[in-house]
This record gives structure tokens, C-alpha cells and sequence, in this order.
């Protein structure tokens, strides 16, 4: 396929959302995934969890309403197709943010004796959006298609998905709390960081099998060759990652980020393995980034919006996890 690389527009912003998207996935993962574990930890605990993300769980959801905002704007009949075919799953996720948004306050300002209630809405708000959001994806990898294996796979798709957020919440946890919280965290870590690789395993097995375009761009010659460093490198940071979870209580706190790290690591290398399978397409098979892209004017104009935003954005966020980047504490209200 030839690419017209000289309309750098519809490029720009291709790289812009497909940013965006990465960046929520890893931001308001974390703090989904701490949700999603919330009801496996005691009381007071369970209160740290939630502390630890207190300052930051709204902000992170920015990243979500830029990158759909890019979708719209930049590329309007993408967006067209992608949210009609996924409305309903869209919906969920809208439902249960919003949960999770209401839950969060009313634990923490309401009467004690609701806290517990509001505890569980939460960890629903926070299951029902990181599913939402894997079957998404796995119904986006394999162009939105319909039927029982589709919606097989794409279920697939959600549960491992879910697993992951489970697991860059476990490292998060890892680097904001102390103590026995902290040590479970650990032990949480371990058992998602298997369910993350096995995961992944079977859907990195699975794509090139439905979808022939992704099998020839992966292992065909010399494209098997060229991008055997991503796999690998995936390989060697599970394997790190699996040994240093076992070995960190002998740190004294030091690697406390480094698991985050290692986990953030990973969900840059699955997005560079996506986006590679699916360039220049912004809707696997049917629509190419070219084909979707509003008028060129328009985007010009969009693109001047964008620069202005985006480094506010950019902005705050480094600040508000500079301000609050030690280790977490109980939320108290006067």
C-alpha cells in the first residue's frame, strides 16, 4: 500500500490520539486497577487504596475525553463507525465512570455507616469500565466484526485486559504505601503479573489467526527478523519483573517505582505492537487515516487548538504528581 506521507496531517493527529489513548490507559489504569482490588483489602487499607489515588483519578480520565475528543474532530467518520458499532459497550463505560466518580465522594464525605455500600459500587464502577474498555479493544482489533467468535474473543480480550489494570494498580500500590499493605501488593502483583502474561500470550496467538493482514505483517521475512525485539523485550521484562516482585522486601524501598515502571513498560510495548499491526488504518480494514480525515483546513485549525491544550494538560498533570508524589495517607475531612 502506498501512503501519502506528504499529507502529514491526518499523521499528526494520528499520533496525537493514539498518545492520548496510551496515556490514559496507563494513568487511569492504575487507579482502576487499585478499584478493582479494593475489595480484597480490610477496612482501613482499603482506605489507603483509595487515598492513594485520591489526588489524581479525575485528571487521569482528561487523557480518555482527548483522545475521543481527536477521534471526532480529526477523523469524524472513524468515530461514526467505531461508536456506533461499540455503542453499547461505550455506554457501560460512561455508566460506570460515573459510578466510580459518585461512588468516590460519597465514601468520603458521606455517613460512615454508607461507607461500605459506596466501597462496592466503586469496585463496580471500576470492573464494568476496565471490561467495557477490553472489549472495546478486542472488538476494534478484529475491525469491529460481529458474530460468537468476535464476541468471544473480544470477551477474551476484556478479561486479560481487566487483569492488567489489576496489575499496574498492584505497583502502583507497591511505590505509595508501606507496611503489610504494601507487602500484599507485592503478593497481588505476582498473581496478575501470570495473568498479564498469559493474557497476552493468547492474544498475541489469537489477532494474527483472525485477521490475515496482522499474520502477514508479523511473520513474513523480513518483518519476523525486524521486530523480534519487541517480543522479546516483553519476554525479559515479564521474566525481571516476576523476579524483582520476589526479591523487593530485600530493597528497603528503594525499586519501589521500578515495578510501575516495568508495567508501563509493557503497555508501550503492546500499544507499539498494535499500532504497527494496524498503520495506516483507523478502523482495522476499512478505513485508513487518510480516508477518515476531516477537511485539511479543518485540521489545521484543530492542530492550533491542539498545541495550545495539550501542554496544559501536559502541564498540570507533571505538577499534581509532583505535589503529591510520596507515599499515600487517609483522606480526612473537616
Amino acid at each position: 500500500m502506498n501512503y501519502p506521507l506528504a499529507d502529514w496531517l491526518p499523521l499528526a493527529f494520528l499520533a496525537l490520539m493514539g498518545l492520548s489513548a496510551l496515556i490514559y490507559v496507563v494513568l487511569d489504569g492504575f487507579d482502576l486497577g487499585v478499584g478493582l482490588l479494593s475489595p480484597i483489602a480490610g477496612d482501613t487499607d482499603r482506605g489507603l487504596m483509595i487515598a492513594s489515588i485520591g489526588p489524581f483519578w479525575d485528571a487521569n480520565e482528561t487523557w480518555l475525553v482527548l483522545a475521543v475528543g481527536l477521534l471526532l474532530v480529526a477523523f469524524p467518520v472513524a468515530h461514526g463507525v467505531v461508536l456506533t458499532a461499540l455503542y453499547l459497550p461505550a455506554t457501560l463505560m460512561l455508566v460506570a465512570l460515573i459510578l466510580r466518580g459518585v461512588a468516590y465522594e460519597l465514601r468520603s464525605k458521606g455517613p460512615e455507616q454508607n461507607r461500605t455500600r459506596w466501597d462496592r459500587v466503586f469496585f463496580v464502577g471500576s470492573l464494568l469500565a476496565a471490561l467495557s474498555q477490553g472489549y472495546m479493544l478486542g472488538s476494534y482489533t478484529i475491525g469491529l466484526a460481529e458474530g460468537p467468535g468476535p464476541v468471544a474473543f473480544s470477551v477474551l480480550v476484556a478479561v486479560c485486559f481487566t487483569a492488567a489494570y489489576g496489575l499496574i494498580g498492584a505497583t502502583w500500590l507497591i511505590a505509595k504505601t508501606e507496611g503489610p499493605l504494601q507487602e500484599q501488593a507485592i503478593g497481588w502483583s505476582r498473581k496478575l503479573l501470570i495473568g498479564t502474561a498469559i493474557g497476552m500470550v493468547a492474544i498475541s496467538a489469537a489477532t494474527p489467526l483472525v485477521n490475515e493482514r496482522v499474520f502477514q505483517a508479523w511473520f513474513t521475512m523480513p518483518y519476523l527478523v525486524l521486530l523480534a525485539p519487541i517480543p522479546l523485550m516483553t519476554l525479559g521484562i515479564f521474566i525481571g519483573l516476576f523476579w524483582l516482585l520476589g526479591h523487593l522486601h530485600d530493597t528497603e524501598d528503594r525499586f519501589r517505582w521500578l515495578p510501575f515502571i516495568a508495567t508501563t513498560t509493557l503497555f508501550v510495548l503492546a500499544f507499539i505492537g498494535l499500532a504497527y499491526s494496524f498503520f495506516p488504518y483507523v478502523v482495522p480494514d476499512q478505513l485508513t487515516i487518510w480516508q477518515a480525515a476531516a477537511a485539511r483546513e479543518s485540521l489545521m485549525i484543530i492542530l492550533v487548538g491542539t498545541l495550545f491544550t495539550l501542554p496544559v494538560i501536559i502541564g498540570y498533570t507533571i505538577f499534581a504528581y509532583r505535589v503529591f508524589g510520596g507515599k499515600a495517607r487517609l483522606l480526612t475531612y473537616g
